[in-house]
């Protein structure tokens, strides 16, 4: 039997937990291919011996993420990493919204703060630019609303709290108001893989008032399918379009929230290991199977 030509690379702590592997490993099946499941930082692996690594849920990275960067570069020496390296560093870090901020597309408006800065000084800034009743304090880097909380603007110094905890421990604090219409309406969640539209997903709410942020590798969702509106596809195409990278990529999800007026605004663009949620679309998981195997031609 030949060596394994793809490796689908998760984490140790999220082999058991990654839903979209079971049946991505089938559609794979069904196609013959060659691949093994891995886990990223797992010394014994060789990764010259794949045609093809690609990143799925590696969900433990943030609470490692200078070694992850650089294992995700040195392993693109041997094998080709998708999506690759130097998306991974733009991705994984939410200044990027700035970015996309700035080439036009419509985001849920973005404040940070850094490490050193007055943090007290800056939050009052923001307060005074954003009349939401509520606002979001959440590391730059971080994933599946990990350390991500909700807090009122009567009661500041919870806020404040969170957010000198993340500075303390050298991480940039992302500032948003609560769109509160995501109560309703959820967030649209669009895949899309090799550059085409597959398929789109609903998630409930994931942030409640008075709750504390989550230390788990991720928070629990509740997902539906959902067909996206025009003006949903519109902006996450938008998105995509604005990326500065070579295009498309293997794989892109936009995550979408809408504003007062009904109009959807990028909550994130993930581009590194997203859920692709296959349980969700009859067919996706075969649709990402066959965009995998032609980048691995």
């Amino acid at each position: 039997m030949n060596s394994p030509r793809i490796a689908l690379v998760t984490a140790a702590a999220a082999r058991d937990l990654d839903e979209d592997l079971p049946p991505l490993s089938a559609a794979l099946d069904e196609l013959n291919a060659d691949f093994q499941v891995v886990n990223w930082d797992d010394p014994a692996v060789d990764w010259s011996r794949f045609a093809l690594a690609v990143l799925r849920s590696t969900w433990d990275y943030t609470m490692r993420f200078a070694e992850f960067l650089a294992w995700a570069e040195r392993i693109s020496t041997q094998t080709r990493l998708l999506n690759p390296p130097q998306i991974v560093r733009w991705n994984t870090d939410k200044h990027y919204l700035a970015e996309l901020d700035a080439a036009g597309v419509p985001i849920v408006p973005s404040s940070f703060i850094e490490p050193g800065e007055d943090a007290r000084a800056q939050l009052e800034r923001f307060l005074k630019t954003h009349a939401a009743a509520e606002f979001v304090v959440k590391p730059s880097i971080g994933a599946g609303s990990r350390d991500a909380q909700r807090h009122g603007r009567t009661e500041p110094a919870a806020a404040l709290a969170h957010a000198q905890r993340l500075l303390d421990a050298q991480l940039s604090v992302l500032l948003q108001p609560y769109l509160d219409r995501v109560d309703e309406h959820g967030e649209t969640a669009l895949i899309y893989f090799a550059g085409q539209f597959s398929h789109a997903i609903r998630k409930g709410p994931l942030l409640r008032r008075g709750e504390g942020a989550t230390r788990a590798l991720f928070a629990a969702e509740h997902i539906t399918p959902r067909t996206p509106s025009a003006s949903e596809i519109a902006v996450a195409e938008q998105t995509l379009a604005a990326m500065p990278f070579d295009k498309p990529l293997l794989y892109a999800r936009v995550d979408l929230i809408h504003d007062a007026d009904g109009a959807p605004r990028v909550l994130e663009l993930e581009l590194t290991e997203p859920s692709l949620f296959f349980a969700h679309a009859p067919g996706s998981a075969r649709r990402f199977a066959d965009a995998l195997l032609q980048r691995a031609g």
